[in-house]
């Protein structure tokens, strides 16, 4: 169809989607990605894909995928306009749910959307990412970065992880040997991580809080902004020595509800909250909420970010191990049979 000469051209960049911007990004966040990656990638950020090679150290690997954003935690980055750590949190929602069945995380994706591309922002944001795949050894391969005007407000914009690990066939964690008399292991968390937040923005809506008030020797915007931990260097270090029975990843419904994931039917886990100190912010946040034991629990992460189940007669040298790796562990609890009425977890 010929063109109208009557009418002004209107180009992809006046819709709002620019392209050479899009491009411009691409090679500010090159340098980070290539600083993640392993011996066994094969192929740069640019491609139609990103190809990477089985590690010759894992016999007969088995691929483990997860995928996570960092909910409305970025909210608060965006109030904040802290936009360093995020990406850390992306990286750790995903990585820390594979290491559980005992994969050794390979490598990442992201995928970030925005309605107008800040490329100062969207930078800080991937930086984020690949120091999350350093502290996780595994590569940022590539990603998706989608400008969609209309979509988002401002600056804003939301984030999405994929995580491909693998794993022996003979060393997968599935729970199966969970037995009565295991001990249950928990390792600290470094905050909220990136859970239960919308129950904390109404806390500070509600209450006024205000987020660069003191909190604990820092603000309170600091300590809820605190990146999640990445646990898979240190458990994949334990892994080399000692066999798990079963590991859970405490994100999203809590220790209430992510423990009963990973224990067989006939068994339950009994926690004994007296065990550990909880850290100040859940106790505001329990305080400020008005909420009970169980809600609390069931939102939470409560400072106890992974939880092991281990062999009584191993426990210590899992606590040593896990030392060495200058974790926190706490034992938290055993693992006994259930009576046919018994939920899966009892924590008191």
């Amino acid at each position: 169809m010929p063109q109208n000469k009557s009418k002004s051209s209107i180009t992809y960049k006046d819709s709002g989607v620019d392209i050479d911007a899009g491009n411009k990004l691409v090679e500010k966040i090159k340098p980070h990605a290539k600083s993640t990656f392993r011996k066994e990638v094969l192929s740069g950020l640019g491609g139609f894909g990103s190809m990477f090679e089985m590690p010759k150290h894992i016999n007969n690997p088995v691929l483990v995928s997860g995928t996570d954003g960092v909910g409305t935690k970025l909210k608060l980055a965006f109030e904040l306009n802290k936009h360093d750590t995020i990406g850390q949190d992306l990286v750790a929602m995903c990585v820390n749910d594979i290491i559980v069945q005992g994969a050794e995380p390979l490598f990442f994706l992201d995928y970030f959307a925005c309605g107008k591309l800040n490329t100062e922002i969207t930078e800080k944001v991937i930086k984020g990412i690949s120091d999350g795949c350093k502290l996780a050894n595994c590569s940022l391969v590539g990603g998706e970065t989608a400008e969609m005007p209309g979509m988002y407000k401002g600056n804003e914009y939301d984030l999405a992880g994929f995580c491909v690990g693998a794993v022996d066939k003979k060393k997968i964690i599935d729970g199966t040997n969970v037995n009565e008399g295991d001990i249950l292991l928990g390792i600290s968390s470094s905050g909220a991580h990136s859970n239960g937040y919308s129950l904390i923005r109404k806390i500070i809506i509600e209450n006024k809080a205000n987020l660069n008030s003191n909190f604990e020797n820092k603000t309170l915007g600091e300590v809820l902004m605190m990146p999640t931990k990445i646990y898979t260097k240190s458990i994949l270090e334990l892994l080399k020595t000692e066999k798990i029975n079963a590991m859970a990843h405490i994100t999203g419904g809590g220790l209430e509800e992510n423990i009963p994931r990973v224990i067989p039917n006939n068994f339950k886990a009994v926690v004994n909250i007296d065990s550990w100190e909880m850290p100040y912010l859940f106790k505001w946040i329990k305080s400020e909420a008005n909420l009970n034991n169980q809600e609390l629990f069931k939102t939470f992460n409560c400072g106890i970010g992974m939880v092991l189940i281990v062999k009584e007669e191993i426990k210590d040298k899992v606590i040593t191990s896990l030392r060495k790796s200058k974790e926190v562990v706490f034992e938290i609890g055993k693992i006994t049979k259930k009576d046919l009425n018994d939920k899966q977890i009892q924590i008191s």
